[in-house]
């Protein structure tokens, strides 16, 4: 598993040379529906056992959380299950906010 930080993401998404990456957001849907990253799409960690059929095992994911620790718990899990491109975003949502996007709500 790989670790990148929101600025680093940030510059991929604008990219267009560089395919997007899949945003997966383990959040709970409360946090989800307060903030989120644009693009992403949410799959409670919870969740993730009986529904990760419906992710590529070798596409790109970024793995996004409150402040990287669900996360992390997910990409290693992912990666047991034999995932090979798997990204945690450093400090979550949280640090997107503080580095990238100023105007996105806090909790």
């Amino acid at each position: 598993m790989n670790h990148i930080t929101p600025p680093q993401l940030a510059e991929w998404l604008q990219d267009e040379s560089r395919p997007a990456p899949f945003l997966l957001d383990v959040r709970e849907p409360s946090e989800f529906q307060y903030c989120a990253i644009p693009g992403s799409v949410l799959m409670p960690m919870a969740s993730v056992p009986a529904r990760m059929q419906e992710l590529e095992p070798d596409a790109e994911i970024v793995v996004i959380c409150h402040h990287g620790g669900r996360s992390m718990q997910v990409a290693m899990f992912l990666e047991r299950q034999g995932f090979t491109n798997l990204i945690n975003l450093a400090g979550g949502v949280a640090q997107w906010a503080a580095q990238v996007d100023p105007s996105m709500p806090q909790y």
